[in-house]
Parts: structure tokens; sequence; C-alpha cells
């Protein structure tokens, strides 16, 4: 059996080997938030444009400012001013941050460790030479790449998108995620149960999974428990990019998925996982569209989304596959697994609130602990979780106090 870091490095050497994306298209810069670049952006001149300062206080001439020297003060620079052509010598500019710094001055003194009377001012610190100063072109020349191809656009993208005046980018199109749920007990979730059926939770958590992960939905309802019907909604979902199904891929009378996709001529890549929750999950390519067969219980559907299907959204996204975002922290009670399997526990993080002024070296790291739940089916506890704790196969008892590996849910931290 697979362990899930083979199982994901199997996806990801599969779909790289699948088609190339559909061709880029322009998207308007306040649009693009969450895509992928499939051009280059560049810079349409130096940045900053002229010398910049970088803090309230006098433009100099690092020589002239040494501590105790006074030196008049000739004018005023704000941001977006045009400044003097030159700083005249035993003289300084009263300067605004992001204010162009003129020629002559080479340092700017913050407001800080200066005395004003009048006109004059006393500096109470020597200056140096390229303080407080950016030079034109130090964060990017005329030319430049700004944002490579392949980049994912978050909030800082687009902003130095806007820096450099990209108002359309081009951009790899979404890729389009069909999910279909499977079994007879679901039903929608706007209907009322019967007294032994569910809500289609799993379509909800999915469908919110994929908006995440930056791709678009595709909705297709429930496929009852029988073959004509689930092949039907499996071939509605292969017109897509993408088809996750949640259910039907465990050892039970009614769990068709495997049967329905061999009957269609997929190919299998691997239909279990050595990892709890999440073991029976099917990853196959049928007409050369990438299957995740997702276990039905809600915990398992949302942890294996997370492990296996992120990577591939990311490569049909145009994008190279995001590193699982693991960090650290540390375990808060003692904890005993079975093991044999690679455990991803809900759990809560919660960092310990730090004195203003403390030094970063005397914060303490955050504490997990993991949650008391029934089974893989316990939605209730998933949603008090802000993480997964991850316990190794091979371990079985994890002391309080142990540093252990925690996966962030990245929509509620």
């Amino acid at each position: 059996m697979l362990t899930f870091r083979e199982a994901r490095s199997l996806i990801i050497d599969q779909l790289a080997n699948l088609a190339p994306p559909r061709s880029p298209e322009p998207v308007a810069l306040g649009d693009a938030h969450g895509r992928v670049l499939s051009a280059a952006v560049r810079a349409d001149r130096d940045y900053p444009p002229f010398d910049r300062s970088t803090r309230d206080g006098y433009a100099v001439r690092a020589a002239e400012a040494t501590s105790g020297a006074r030196l008049s003060c000739v004018g005023e620079i704000k941001a977006g001013d045009t400044p003097p052509s030159f700083l005249a010598p035993n003289s300084c500019l009263h300067i605004m941050t992001g204010a162009a710094v003129p020629a002559g001055a080479d340092a700017v003194v913050m407001i800080e460790h200066t005395t004003r009377e009048a006109d004059s001012v006393l500096f109470t610190r020597a200056s140096r030479p390229g303080q407080n100063i950016v030079l034109r072109g130090n964060e990017g020349r005329i030319g430049q790449i700004a944002l490579p191809a392949g980049a994912r656009l978050g909030y800082a993208e687009l902003a130095a998108a806007a820096q450099v005046g990209a108002t359309q980018l081009l951009c790899a199109p979404r890729p389009r995620i069909a999910i279909l749920s499977t079994g007879d007990e679901i039903v929608a979730v706007s209907e009322t149960p019967g007294p032994f059926q569910i809500r289609n939770s799993n379509a909800i958590s999915l469908a919110a999974q994929v908006r995440t992960a930056g791709a678009e939905l595709v909705l297709l309802g429930n496929a009852a428990d029988r073959e004509s019907d689930l092949r039907a909604k499996i071939s509605q979902g292969l017109q897509h990019d993408a088809l996750i199904l949640s259910g039907g891929v465990s050892m039970g009378k009614y769990d068709l998925v495997e049967k329905v996709l061999r009957e269609m001529s997929a190919e299998f890549f691997f239909d279990s996982v050595a990892i709890r929750p999440g073991k029976p999950t099917v990853f196959a390519i049928c007409a050369s569209k990438p299957i995740f067969g997702l276990p039905g219980n809600p915990v398992s559907t949302m942890v294996t989304f997370e492990l296996f299907v992120i990577p591939a959204i990311d490569i049909l996204s145009g994008a190279v596959p995001r590193p699982l975002p693991l960090t650290h922290a540390i375990l808060a009670a003692d904890l005993n697994e079975k093991p044999g399997m690679t455990h991803f526990l809900p759990a809560k993080i919660e960092w310990p609130s730090t004195p203003e002024g403390a030094e970063r070296r005397t914060i303490p790291p955050g504490q997990v602990r993991a949650l008391h739940w029934q089974s893989s089916g316990d939605i209730a506890v998933m949603a008090q979780a802000n993480c997964l704790l991850v316990v190794p196969a091979e371990t079985e008892h994890v002391p309080a106090g142990t540093p252990v590996s925690i996966l962030l849910r990245k929509d509620v931290v």
C-alpha cells in the first residue's frame, strides 16, 4: 500500500504527462485573484523611478549631518513633489516618506534623531551614506520580470502587477472540477431526509475546497446505487477537467465506483493509501481526465482532498504543485494511535499571547491538541478543528511536549 507521500508524488507525475492546459486567456487585473499567470509581467520603468525616502526626516549630505551638527532647513518635499534640482552645501530639506530625494543628498535622517528650532536643525545622531534611501531601480529595472509565468496571483502579486501598469494579465483558465456524490442514503441539503438518510454535506465541503484551491466548480448531484446512473453521471463528469466522486469506493456490495470505472476503461494507479482516515482512496485516469474516488465519510473526504486533489488542481491550473504546507507545533497531551498508517487527526492549535515588545526568541511555539472524535463521519469535531495533527505510521505513543507536524486548515487559520 502506498504512503500518502508516494500517492501524492504518483498523482503529480501522472498529471504532468497529460495534455497541457487549455489556451491562456486575458483577465482584467481586478478579476485575477487566485489565477495563474501564463506569461511573465515585466516592469514598465525602473522601481522606484527615483531615489526614494523611506522615512520622514531630513535629506542631507551624510558627511555634514554628524552628531551635534546644525544645518539650515531650506524647504520641504512631500511624496509626489518635484524635488529641487540640487541640495546646497550645509543645508537640509524636510522630506516625507515616499518623496524623491534631491540630487546632492545621500542620506535621510529620521525626524526622531533631530531637534528643530525655526529653520535650524540639530542632528543628535551621526548619519551615513545611503541611510533611509532606496535608490532608483533597486526594486526592479525597466524590462525586468516583475512576476514570472506560473506565478499564482495573491494580493501581493496583484499589487506588483498594478505597480507596473499591467491592467490585463494573460492567465491559464481555471480548471473545471466536477463533483459527484454517490449513495441511496444521500439527499440534497434542501430536502428533509428520511429516518435513515443523510444530507449531502460532502458536496458542500468539496465545493468550498475546490473554490479555495482556485478552480471552477461543476456540481453533478448524487448518483444512486445503480450502475447505469453512476455510469451516466461519470460520463458527464468526464466532459470537464477532472472528476471527484465521494463515496462508493470501499468494499461493500453497493460500492460501485471502481467496477463502473473499470468497465469504462479507466486506468487505475491506486485504490488505497496507508492513511487514516481516508484509506480507500482511488486515483484513476479515464479519457485523459483524472478521477479521484474519495471515501464517503466526511472527514475522510476533507483530508484526502487536501492531500491528493490540490496538487492536481495546481497542475491543471498551469502552476507548479504547491508543497504540502506542513508546519510544527508542540503536542499538548499524550497521544496513542495504532501504528501502520499515517494518521491525520482533527486537532486544534493555540498560540499563546505574547506581551508587547517581547523579543522574537522568547515567543513560545503553538500547542496542539488532538480533538476527541467518534469516527471519520464526525463533522462536528472537524468544524472545531483548525488543523490536522499528523502521526507517522511507525509511531504508537507520542508524549506531551513532543514536536509534531500539523497541516493547517488554510480556510480558517
